[in-house]
């Protein structure tokens, strides 16, 4: 079993402080990231609330997860279009609203997996 030296562990510490950067400046400069958050604290709040099952919780947890780190991606091709090409280009737009698509459609998908987990939850208050 190979063991971690100094240098080995400075790697892994400095590729995790890489992505805690990463997001933080996600959160700092991107709207929609700042939207994903809060709704992701309203939903962990909701979940408390609720007292949701633990098979609702994973569900939970992977719906955020996934929504936050889909618009990490979106971000990053965003930067890297804009990155490239400064001048209008269809594909670069094109690229560009394409992962804004892909966020969109987990965004959908994130509703309904709410709807479902919620509603009834909500319905049984009334």
């Amino acid at each position: 079993m190979a063991s971690l030296d100094n240098k080995g562990v400075n790697q892994i510490v400095n590729s995790f402080s890489f992505a805690v950067n990463g997001i933080k400046t996600a959160i700092l400069s991107e709207r929609n990231m700042r939207i994903h958050m809060i709704i992701s604290i309203l939903v962990i709040g909701c979940s408390f609330f609720f007292s949701i099952s633990y098979v609702e919780w994973i569900i939970v947890i992977l719906t955020i997860g996934g929504m936050i780190a889909l618009e990490l991606v979106n971000t990053a091709i965003e930067r890297v279009v804009d990155l490239i090409t400064k001048e209008y280009h269809p594909l670069a737009e094109q690229a560009k609203d394409i992962a804004a698509g892909a966020v969109f459609v987990y965004a959908i998908t994130a509703v309904i997996i709410g709807i479902i987990i919620f509603l009834p939850k909500i319905i049984n208050i009334f």
